[in-house]
């Protein structure tokens, strides 16, 4: 999707070899023009599948996965880190291992949000080792409902996440996928055989 690798290669923030900061449109100020697209394209991408929820996690995935159940005329659920008086019972959760923050998480979705007569988009902003992603399966399994496919925003291709949730059978459609970070400079891998410097 060349608006978004235009906004990481204009915006972006190398902060390491395996960081990229994008909080100038992504994950704390968001670009809602970008959003939209980012919507349509993966319910392009998946306008086959007769999705019935889009499924996320807070807060970063939030804008992504909205603009695309906008398009895909579905609901967005989103699970929920913290813990919350109103989200009490009843609830389907997983343990996720943040790479970033060095903690581990337990995300929750009420049971009724997520049914067995769901078959499910999840959306995340970020791909790195996959913890967030397969804690969204898991709910969605837990429920008993179907895993339509991934959409990510970015994807470090460099770290295990993408092949880590293909290797269970998983579809994943990921906007901008990244080779390396090295250097300073983003790479982006255009398709399976060929990287792009920038």
């Amino acid at each position: 999707m060349d608006l978004l690798k235009k906004k990481i290669r204009d915006e972006g923030v190398i902060l390491s070899n395996s960081v990229l900061k994008v909080d100038s449109f992504l994950n704390h100020q968001i670009d809602p023009v970008l959003m939209k697209e980012i919507g349509r394209e993966f319910a392009r991408l998946f306008q086959n599948e007769k999705i019935t929820k889009v499924l996320t996690v807070e807060s970063s995935g939030i804008a992504p996965g909205l603009m695309t159940a906008i398009q895909l005329g579905v609901p967005v659920v989103f699970a929920r880190k913290r813990k919350s008086l109103t989200l009490a019972d009843d609830l389907l959760t997983a343990s996720v291992y943040s790479f970033t923050k060095q903690e581990t998480n337990e995300i929750s979705v009420s049971r009724k949000y997520v049914t067995s007569d769901d078959k499910v988009l999840i959306i995340d902003d970020f791909l790195a080792n996959g913890q967030a992603a397969l804690g969204l399966a898991e709910i969605v399994q837990k429920a008993g409902a179907k895993v339509a496919g991934f959409g990510i925003v970015i994807e470090k291709s460099f770290q295990k996440g993408s092949e880590l949730l293909r290797s269970k059978g998983f579809r994943v459609e990921s906007l901008a996928r990244i080779d390396s970070l090295e250097d300073g400079l983003v790479q982006f891998i255009e398709n399976e055989s060929e990287v792009v410097n920038v």
